[in-house]
């Protein structure tokens, strides 16, 4: 998929038993997290309980240079966050890690999610007094923590009894002067795992195992939904009152968000994306002269639909790396050329061709006509869309910008329909079972919502207006 559905953010911990260079640590594991949010970025280090911390709009390498975490200084926790913002939340206000200043110590927080109580909660915290300072849901989520440390014994009780008045998604990181603390919701939304330094320096917490990679920290466990893990001098331990509820994690991290070298409660990402192309050609077979996919993530679901059908696989784009988060818009009469510069075909592979092109969504159906558009200037034969995931008819309440039923492409028009629209010879999406089970032996059910409109947990009747995402352009 190109250019259209967002995830919100990614979260890293790190907690060493000696005073050492965290934030170098937190920076190379927020690059391999890059995917996961392009708007902004920030790392907090904590120094014997001095919270230094550098964060703003922009990439992990245009925040932070050598001189820049050098002055954040060493330390032995650190916490970084990378966070994607529709344009008019990408504020300096709502960037991450946040730090709370409180009169039971500083604490940091960064967050992975949406809670679909958020705007009840702020409420009624602005009504008590509260002030807000930004957007976002991890200041609701700080309100929610501080509250409960007023009356409780430590930090991780307090994180315990605010969760029952948290309802949503929610992966979070924080740090107290003392302790790092790593919480995932009790559905298991959002994804989030453990991992332990070398030489068993200490551990680390991260939304996808790839950051453990980076930093070449081994991968211990997921953390289950509903834990909380407590990490400090003497070890990790957890609390576990909220591990009651099924695992629900988003389908669509197999699909899309996470990095293919991931591993998530089990299951290969890479691995489950040529599962669904496998269980595309076997629901969507067509006859074809070459197999391409969009990059980046319609590459595995297109190598899987090759193995199936026998169709041969080919490289149909290439894909400009440079065009990065401040890539200027082309003026309205020069729009359609605007995916040129970030995806080219290529022309050997396709001239003369029945392609078959797999891609892991259809939202609003501009993009992928643009893409089918430029493949038949190239002298594609055929062009056959084949689609990794169901048609998305619903809104989702948990952390992905999912637009509102009006702006999808699937809730206006027929299958055929869209087909028309996109200028394809033919168009198959993945069932709801197919994609259900690309994940191979996960240990995990699936929130599947956005397809179905079933929800493991219950949502408002619509999503609220300054809840909505609306940069969506496919």
């Amino acid at each position: 998929m190109f250019n259209s559905l967002h995830e919100e953010c990614g979260i890293f911990g790190i907690y060493t038993k000696e005073r050492s260079s965290v934030a170098v640590s937190a920076y190379f594991a927020l690059y391999a997290l890059q995917h996961r949010g392009q708007e902004s970025c920030g790392i907090v280090v904590n120094d014997r309980g001095v919270f230094n911390y550098k964060k703003e709009l922009g990439l992990v390498n245009e925040v932070f240079d050598k001189e820049t975490l050098l002055k954040l200084g060493s330390g032995k926790m650190a916490v970084g966050h990378v966070r994607y913002a529709a344009s008019e939340h990408a504020t300096p206000q709502n960037s991450q890690p946040m730090v709370v200043r409180h009169i039971k110590g500083p604490m940091t927080i960064a967050h992975n999610g949406s809670l679909v109580n958020s705007l009840k909660l702020r409420e009624e915290y602005e009504l008590n007094g509260g002030i807000f300072h930004s957007t976002s849901d991890s200041e609701v989520i700080s309100y929610a923590i501080t509250e409960q440390r007023l009356i409780s014994g430590s930090i991780e009780q307090a994180v315990e009894k605010a969760m029952y008045r948290l309802k949503g998604a929610y992966s979070l990181i924080l740090m107290s002067p003392k302790k790092l603390i790593a919480v995932r919701d009790p559905h298991g939304f959002r994804p989030l795992c453990l991992g332990e330094l070398p030489n068993n320096e200490g551990y680390v917490v991260a939304s996808e195992s790839c950051a453990l990679d980076s930093i070449s920290a081994k991968f211990l466990r997921d953390i289950d939904p509903g834990e909380i893990v407590i990490i400090n001098s003497e070890g990790v331990r957890s609390v576990r009152t909220h591990c009651e509820s099924k695992s629900n994690i988003c389908v669509f991290e197999y699909v899309y968000f996470a990095r293919p070298d991931s591993v998530i409660e089990g299951a290969s990402v890479q691995q489950s994306r040529v599962n669904a192309g496998r269980f595309l050609a076997k629901e969507h077979p067509v006859n074809a002269d070459i197999v391409i996919g969009v990059p980046d993530s319609g590459l595995d679901a297109a190598m899987g639909f090759s193995l199936e059908s026998g169709i041969p696989y080919g490289t149909g784009f290439v894909k400009n790396r440079y065009v990065g988060r401040t890539f200027i818009q082309p003026a309205q009469g020069m729009r359609e050329d605007s995916v040129k510069i970030k995806l080219n075909p290529v022309s050997e592979a396709i001239k003369g061709k029945r392609v078959v092109m797999i891609d892991d969504s259809i939202v609003r159906g501009t993009t992928c006509g643009r893409i089918v558009k430029l493949l038949r200037e190239t002298g594609a034969l055929e062009v056959h869309v084949r689609i990794s995931s169901p048609p998305f008819k619903n809104p989702c309440y948990f952390g992905t910008d999912i637009d509102s039923r009006e702006n999808l492409i699937a809730c206006q028009m027929s299958i055929e329909g869209i087909k028309d629209k996109i200028g394809a010879d033919s168009l198959g999406y993945l069932s709801v079972e197919g994609v259900s089970k690309m994940a191979e032996n996960a240990r995990c059910g699936f929130c599947v919502g956005c397809f179905t409109g079933e929800y493991p947990v219950d949502v408002p009747d619509e999503k609220p207006k300054d809840k909505f995402i609306l940069k969506l352009s496919q």
